[in-house]
Order: structure tokens, then C-alpha cells, then sequence
């Protein structure tokens, strides 16, 4: 159904926000043969090219980026200090093992105030990210050898693979960058309608660093971002509350905290979805956001961009769970997508009507 023997390599390459040379070069060595032209911007992108027939451009972004920490003091006794690169649950940090990237990498243990020392008052309330450090295991002077502040430090977990589902740190968002990849793979000696932009972006989890200048440098017409979404069908949750569950199918983002997706974009990936056989579901995400706002403003003209997400339970803590089933799927509608895009009829719906010469249908813009 999926390899999983790449997907669990693309999961367990380290790259934090800022620091994603190590996943990125994973990412130049299988994409390379599948594309035209290959190029890494000055921000660190990776910026793949499948030249199509038309006219038109449509980028594809999947950011490579995972959240993590950089080591912002070391103290006399060899412990370190973090600060967040992105978004954590901090319940679920304590003993876990991380990795400091330092002049090598280091093992090192996420520590906290035992419970057995905490007062009753402290045993009641969550432990602040801020109260955390990293315990190498070694001396200051072993430490200050291996370590600086501002080396990046990453999650030490492995994929395993779960039932029907696969279970790793960093699903987010190394699922959609195996997406992306496997993607352009089945399409390598197919013709597409128009140039595909595949860029595998950085720096998204500290704000859509990377989608924002790739987009601008690229202004593509469509844009499809891929990342994951929140499945919270899990005991204790309200059905209202799901967002999206898992193994029901693509996710069709129609918007999320930074973002509302173009409904024409919703439209054409919910009707090639049903016509080409392949489950989906509607999602709308509270909060949060992905690279969809930066494909959606940052070209020169804009773009008619939406997104395909993936479902993915236990987002932002130490493991993450995603469906293989809902992984397939989410290649199959990029896919198709990608070989339809030219079939839709991408004008505003309107009834304008100047000097009574317009009628219902007449497109104000052109197309686009």
C-alpha cells in the first residue's frame, strides 16, 4: 500500500525549524530523478520542477521542518536549557530522550521536578515547558565540548508500524513530504496539464517561513498545500469535536486558523475525489495553520490554493498515529488533482450584470 521503509526513514532524519539540512538532502536524493529541475533556494527549500503543456503553474508544498528545541543555556552542571521551535504539548515531554545535534549528536533525557519533591499545590498543575532541561549525562566540561547554545535538539523515536496505521515522532509533516515524493514518483512518465512546482519547504512550524518566499518567488495560479490535521476521535471526545477521523479518507482542508481555502479549490478536490473513487472527508480546523495561507497570499497575483491533509491522532506530542489507508488516499487525489486540473472551470460564480449586457456566469476577471 505505502513503502513504509522510506516513509520511516523521512520520519526518523532530524531537521528542526532552521535546521533542516540532513532531511533535506534525504529529500534531493530521492526526488532528483523524478523531476525536470531540481534547485535549493537561499532559505533552504527545495524547489522541484515537472514541466506540463499549458501555461499555468501550480505548486505543491510540504514542509520539511518538525518541531523541536534549541539549547539556549548550559549550566554548571552540565544541564541544558530549551526553547521551543514550534508548538508543544509539554505533558509530554517528561523522561522522554531527545537528541542534541551538537559538534555530534548526543542522547539526552528530558527532565523535570520529581513528583515525589513537588508540594501538593504543584502536583495538581501541569509543568511549564519552562521547567524542563536536558540531562546528557556528563560532566559540564564533557558538555561544553560537545554542545553550544543555539545547537537545535529533536525527538528520539522510531516509526513503527501499528495495525493498519504507523506510529512515529514527526509524522508531522514527514508524512507529506513521503506524499509529495511517492506522488511525483507515479507521475514521472505521466504528461500534466500545466508546470508542477514541488517544494519541500522550511521552517513552517515557526510560522510558514519557507511557503511564504517560495510562493512569492514562484507565483504560482494554484497552490495545494499537504499537511496533517487533527483526528480526535478518540474516548472523551464529542463527535463536533473530531475535525476528521481516522481512516475515513483524504482530508479536504476548507479552512483552519490562517487560512480559508478557495471554494473553487474545495470544489474541484471534492469532485475529483468522488469521481475517481477515493474516500475523503471535510475538515475545518479551529486553529492552527499551515502552508495553504502562505501559497494563498504571497505569489504576486495570488493563488487559488486549498490543501489536502492527512489525519493524524496524537499531534504535537512525542509519537503521532496516521492511518496507511488515509496516506494512500491522499496520494491518489494529489494525483488525480494534478492530471485534472485543466478539466475545471476555475471562474468566480457571480451574477454581475453591467448596464444589463452581463449575464449570470460572466467572469469580472477573466480566468483566474
Amino acid at each position: 500500500m505505502i513503502n513504509v521503509d522510506l516513509l520511516k526513514a523521512i520520519c526518523e532524519t532530524p531537521g528542526a525549524p532552521g535546521f533542516e539540512q540532513r532531511i533535506r538532502e534525504l529529500v534531493l536524493k530521492e526526488v532528483s530523478p523524478l523531476v525536470d529541475e531540481v534547485r535549493v533556494d537561499n532559505m533552504g527549500n527545495v524547489i522541484t520542477l515537472k514541466r506540463g503543456t499549458g501555461d499555468k503553474k501550480v505548486m505543491i508544498a510540504a514542509h520539511m521542518d518538525e518541531i523541536g528545541f534549541i539549547v539556549t543555556h548550559i549550566d554548571d552542571d552540565g544541564f541544558l536549557r530549551f526553547h521551543p521551535l514550534g508548538g508543544f504539548d509539554p505533558k509530554t515531554l517528561t523522561s522522554q530522550r531527545v537528541i542534541v545535534h551538537g559538534r555530534k549528536d548526543v542522547i539526552g533525557v528530558m527532565g523535570s521536578k520529581p513528583i515525589h519533591l513537588m508540594k501538593p499545590d504543584e502536583r495538581n498543575k501541569q509543568t511549564p515547558i519552562t521547567e524542563y532541561f536536558v540531562d546528557l549525562g556528563l560532566p559540564k566540561k564533557e558538555v561544553a565540548n560537545l554542545v553550544s547554545i543555539g545547537d537545535p535538539i529533536t525527538r528520539d523515536r522510531h516509526l513503527i508500524e501499528m495495525g493498519d496505521c504507523v506510529n512515529s515522532k514527526s509524522i508531522d509533516n514527514r508524512v507529506s513530504v513521503f506524499i509529495l515524493i511517492e506522488a511525483l514518483r507515479e507521475l514521472k512518465d505521466k504528461q500534466v496539464p500545466y508546470d508542477i512546482y514541488g517544494v519541500f519547504t522550511v521552517q513552517e512550524e515557526v510560522g510558514l517561513r519557507g511557503a511564504m518566499s517560495s510562493a512569492h518567488a514562484i507565483d504560482p495560479d494554484f497552490g495545494i498545500a499537504l499537511d496533517v490535521t487533527i483526528a480526535f476521535d478518540v474516548p472523551g471526545a464529542q463527535s463536533h469535536e473530531y475535525v476528521t477521523r481516522l481512516g475515513k479518507g483524504a482530508a479536504i482542508k476548507i479552512m483552519d486558523g490562517s487560512v480559508i481555502s478557495d471554494y473553487r479549490m474545495v470544489n474541484f478536490l471534492k469532485k475529483t475525489a468522488t469521481a475517481n473513487n477515493i474516500p475523503w472527508q471535510p475538515e475545518i480546523l479551529p486553529a492552527g495553520g499551515t502552508d495553504t495561507a502562505g501559497l494563498q497570499r504571497y505569489g504576486k497575483r495570488g493563488a487559488i490554493a486549498g490543501a489536502i491533509s492527512i489525519p493524524l491522532r496524537h499531534i504535537h506530542q512525542t509519537i503521532e498515529l496516521a492511518h496507511k489507508g488515509d496516506i494512500r488516499n491522499c496520494i491518489e487525489l494529489l494525483k488525480a488533482g494534478l492530471l485534472q486540473l485543466d478539466k475545471h472551470d476555475w471562474r468566480f460564480e457571480h451574477t454581475w450584470n453591467k448596464e444589463e449586457g452581463g449575464k449570470k456566469g460572466d467572469d469580472v476577471l477573466g480566468f483566474l
